[in-house]
């Protein structure tokens, strides 16, 4: 910028009505999916009970939105697309804001940006009509209509061109559509809605969801499960916590139900659909105990609370909110899934047994293996002798409560000592000294050895730190271990909450570390690359997580060091403790990293595999 136009004082302009409008349109309407959401919620406060969306080019060329609610009169058309006009509230008190809408908004912005007309017609009133081109209103004229309200908005952004360049393709717009209505019919689960795709004239219906009967639980049930499919709510749990005036209900999907990405998250306060980064954190710390960091919950979630302790008045698209007291919230969702979860004990998704039955093919051998499953030559001949097979009355108090049967010899009788009404049944045959194979009353139960004793390991630690703290065992010579000056100090400053967990290190000049002790529960293990395994984990988890994140790592990682491992052979009785214990560990469905620990094939599946059925 040269001097002579710096010099220049700039002129105060006060901007014109269109213009204005149609600035403020681009925070209300950023892409068809955002008129959509406006228009819908507008016909959800008009008390509708169905809803008929459809929609051309991806919303690009026409919007259209039908509902019988309420309507509006003839003289209501003008005021309603006035900017700041609206039924919802009276201005006196924003806290207390029970409807979708209430900026008064939605229309104007419409209206300054497309082509919009209106239709509507109250109960016992008279059909009228208005249409709005570019922020020019014409007049109110008679037109005939049944009750409610037709919207029709073409050639969206006509008005501001600019816009049209940063919309995405057709596909991707009508995907976010459906997407957002959706979100409106989960949460509305005794309104009717269907989609529709105009486009070449030929309508096609993308999506259609008839209003729920019923109690409100069961139907949102039936709601979410037209929208998420059957599979989902198959494989999910009922939430329902309440604390100081927040109440959160929904269905959570089991750990071995996820996501590669987190796109199946649905997030509701107060009815209002929302993307809140605090219920999202909340959400995926919930998850954390059970879930790699590659994978992503599937949740359905609704808190409701008085209006008064949450702000929706935070962004004009209303899609963000502030709790008064976020901890609260926050606290809740972490707390209300873990019960849940916990109450879950060891079930694990049924679509796990699904991808085995169309797994059963000739396959070629895996090319890769989890690096726990390699370990170090020292450590695998260590843990082989701290768990051979041993009589009962010897066995580690991991197995303690077990209905162990005769640890002399494994007879048929025995086999008949432990009734496959169990949950996971009894015991037959340990497959490639990893997999364990077990009868119950409805089929085959395959429990993978290795996964499932590192959850129980892992729950048990959990409950040592939580009660005294993890007991350690002084190595008679203390393992010395070279690390880079990051790393050393990386762990030295995590030092006394890891002396808490069994491990107990100090610094040993330069980047070198001392181990001294190690969890007493984990046996003999390979302190070196226990030591690396806890640095890699810290590493994967990154600096925004907090302590206690980092410290249940380091539990999750020991407990893999100490778990039974694949190739080595189990007797019958300990496989059947192993079963037990599963049966009677919260989480035992799926190992620390979030796979399932075991497959339940029905006898139905099985004989169909055989064309018995």
């Amino acid at each position: 910028m040269n001097t002579a136009h710096r010099n220049i004082r700039p002129e105060i302009r006060q901007l014109d009505e269109a213009c204005a409008n149609r600035i403020a349109a681009g925070e209300v309407v950023e892409r068809p999916a955002s008129a959509v959401k406006e228009l819908v919620e507008n016909a959800l406060d008009a008390g509708a009970t169905r809803i008929d969306v459809a929609y051309a080019d991806g919303g690009k060329t026409l919007i259209r939105v039908r509902d019988d609610g309420h309507g509006m009169a003839p003289d209501d058309l003008p005021l309603a697309l006035s900017r700041h006009a609206t039924s919802k509230i009276d201005g006196t008190d924003l806290l207390n804001i029970r409807s979708f809408g209430f900026r008064g908004e939605a229309l104007p912005s419409l209206g300054a940006v497309g082509r919009l007309s209106i239709t509507s017609r109250t109960q016992g009133g008279d059909g009228a009509g208005i249409t709005v081109n570019g922020g020019r209103m014409g007049p109110v004229r008679p037109e005939a209509a049944q009750q409610g309200t037709l919207v029709e908005l073409r050639d969206l952004f006509h008005a501001t061109p600019a816009r049209l360049k940063f919309m995405r393709s057709d596909r991707a717009e009508a995907q976010a559509i459906a997407d957002v209505l959706k979100r409106l019919a989960m949460a509305e689960p005794y309104v009717s809605f269907t989609l529709s795709d105009m486009t070449n004239d030929a309508p096609r219906q993308i999506f259609r969801a008839d209003a729920a009967q019923g109690a409100l639980f069961d139907a949102l049930e039936d709601r979410i499960a037209s929208i998420l499919g059957r599979e989902f709510t198959d494989n999910a749990i009922r939430i329902d916590a309440q604390r100081d005036g927040l109440h959160l209900t929904g269905l959570a999907g089991l750990p071995t139900y996820s996501r590669g990405a987190a796109v199946a998250q649905y997030l509701f306060v107060n009815g209002r659909p929302v993307r809140d980064k605090l219920l999202i954190g909340a959400l995926r710390a919930a998850y954390m105990d059970f879930l790699s960091r590659d994978r992503h919950p599937v949740a359905a979630l609704f808190i409701t609370c008085a209006p008064e302790l949450v702000d929706v008045n935070v962004h004009p698209a209303k899609s963000e909110v502030r709790f008064r007291d976020p901890g609260l919230a926050r606290g809740l969702v972490v707390s209300g899934l873990r019960h849940a979860l916990a109450n879950a004990g060891h079930r694990a998704s049924s679509t796990v047994a699904g991808a085995m039955l169309g797994a059963m093919r000739p396959q070629a051998p895996p090319h890769a293996a989890y690096q726990m499953d390699r370990p170090s030559p020292q450590a695998r001949a260590a843990s082989y002798q701290l768990q051979a097979p041993m009589h009962m009355e010897d066995a580690p108090a991991f197995w303690t409560g077990a209905q162990a049967i005769s640890a002399r010899h494994d007879s048929p009788d025995d086999l008949a000592r432990v009734p496959d009404d169990a949950p996971l049944g009894a015991a037959r045959a340990q497959l490639h000294q990893n997999y364990i194979v077990a009868q119950t009353a409805r089929g085959v139960v395959i429990v993978d050895q290795h996964a499932a004793h590192e959850r129980l390991v892992y729950e048990r630690l959990k409950r040592q730190r939580a009660e005294n703290g993890v007991a350690g065992q002084a190595l008679l010579i203390p393992e010395i271990v070279e690390l880079p000056d990051a790393d050393a100090a990386q762990l030295l400053a995590l030092s006394g909450d890891l002396a808490a967990l069994g491990l107990v290190i100090e610094a040993f000049g330069g980047g070198a570390i001392m181990v001294r002790e190690t969890p007493a529960l984990l046996g003999v293990v390979d302190a070196r690359a226990l030591i690396r395994d806890i640095l890699d984990d810290l590493a994967d988890l990154g600096q925004s997580q907090n302590l206690q994140a980092r410290i249940d790592a380091v539990l999750s990682r020991m407990a893999c060091h100490g778990s039974v491992r694949s190739g080595r052979a189990m007797r019958l009785e300990e496989m059947n403790a192993l079963l037990r214990e599963m049966e009677a560990t919260p989480h035992s469905g799926q190992c620390n990293h979030g796979r399932p620990t075991y497959v339940e094939l029905g006898l139905d599946d099985i004989e169909k595999l055989f064309g018995r059925k």
